[in-house]
């Protein structure tokens, strides 16, 4: 057979770089497609067992930030495994009990104080509106005209008008309402249940998933493997790191807030701290809710008041993206804040919910270590047969 029909010698270097390139295109966009397949699937199956699902995945995120403490329990202390689950729950309860105990009163205080001086707030925006609002009519309409004017005021009524229909059979939905209390309340109820069973496990994950997929290929169970392993050790350090993060972020904030004299110091900055545990969640709610009462607040109000909650936020930002995500998170996730961003986004509307807002940073971790993965073992290698076969 001629040489000039062996593979090799019937296209050129660029034929086969560009034959690479369309073969790399064709496969991409078949992962895409299948990717939006199965993130359509994933979603249809936790909105149905959303239930089922949150009350298992809070467990089972506790369970693997303190499986360590059960064996250093077990280690040190000579317990066995199940008194020292026991031990652990009791010195959990102990200590939850205690910052309620200290913590409750203040936050009860409060929000009665913000309930009795809610109606104030709401007058003083109603007053500065109304006096702000003519001025704004008057510039519209000499750039608009009276005309087009009225026709805005009419659709934004109509809107207005829409929007509270809509809205009334939710309101008035008290049923509902109930049933989602009640399986929320059942849901915090069957966590630590969850939780006991999940530290009583004395199985290895590894050794599991070996026994579990003997039917795979080697090379590939190893990844699959590997892959799980990281997405538990993003989960674990993720979680431990930014509980810590959040619980000093809502301490400073309280403690900021009580200096420059805002009111509701406490159950704000504590809040905000909560939220955190979602990355910049609580910034964004914080923001939106305590730079609106700074300005509007009754005693000491106003423009100042505005600046120096601005100046305490701005602060415990600095803090904590230049000495507490360094230190205690150091480059756990290696993701960009940006990314970061967009991925709470995605994840909370592929997941629909918390829970995807919850497991954003992990599940968008794992996936950029499954690609790095990829691209290293498969796409790499790939390429240099390529252009090996192209040089030959």
């Amino acid at each position: 057979m001629p040489d000039n029909d062996s593979p090799q010698k019937r296209f050129t270097t660029n034929q086969w770089r560009l034959i690479g390139v369309a073969a790399a295109m064709l496969s991409l966009t078949v992962i895409a497609f299948f990717l939006l397949g199965v993130f359509n699937l994933l979603r249809t199956f936790v909105q149905t067992f959303y239930g089922v699902l949150w009350p298992l995945a809070a467990a089972g995120i506790l369970a693997l930030i303190f499986r360590p403490v059960v064996e250093f329990l077990q280690t040190r202390a000579r317990f066995n495994r199940t008194w020292s689950i026991i031990t652990l729950f009791i010195v959990a309860a102990l200590a939850l009990s205690g910052i309620l105990v200290l913590v409750i009163p203040v936050l009860v205080d409060q929000i009665l104080l913000f309930i009795e001086y809610l109606p104030d707030i709401v007058g003083r925006i109603s007053k500065s509106l109304a006096e702000t609002y003519p001025k704004v009519v008057d510039f519209i309409s000499t750039r608009l005209g009276e005309e087009n004017l009225a026709r805005i005021q009419d659709s934004v009524s109509n809107g207005i008008t829409t929007l509270l229909q809509r809205s009334e059979p939710a309101l008035n939905n008290i049923v509902g309402f109930a049933s989602r209390t009640i399986a929320i309340g059942t849901g915090l109820a069957i966590i630590p249940v969850y939780l006991f069973f999940m530290l009583e496990s004395r199985r290895n994950l590894g050794n599991d998933l070996r026994s579990q997929l003997s039917f795979v290929r080697e090379d590939w169970r190893e990844d699959i493997i590997f892959l799980i392993n990281e997405f538990i050790g993003s989960v674990v350090s993720f979680f431990r790191g930014q509980i810590v993060i959040a619980f000093i972020m809502g301490v400073l904030l309280a403690i900021g807030f009580l200096i420059v004299g805002l009111k509701f110091a406490i159950i704000l900055g504590l809040t905000i701290g909560f939220l955190n545990v979602i990355p910049y969640l609580g910034s964004i709610i914080g923001l939106s809710i305590a730079l609106p009462l700074a300005y509007f607040q009754k005693d000491g109000g106003g423009l100042n008041l505005l600046i120096l909650a601005t100046v305490v936020f701005a602060v415990v930002q600095v803090i904590e993206g230049y000495l507490l995500t360094p230190r205690i998170m150091g480059k756990t996730t290696g993701l960009h804040p940006m990314v970061i961003i967009i991925a709470i986004f995605f994840w909370g509307t592929a997941l629909d919910g918390i829970l995807g807002m919850i497991l954003a940073i992990p599940l968008t971790a794992f996936f950029v270590v499954a690609w790095r993965l990829a691209k290293r073992k498969y796409l790499d290698r790939i390429q240099k047969e390529n252009t090996a076969s192209s040089q030959s």
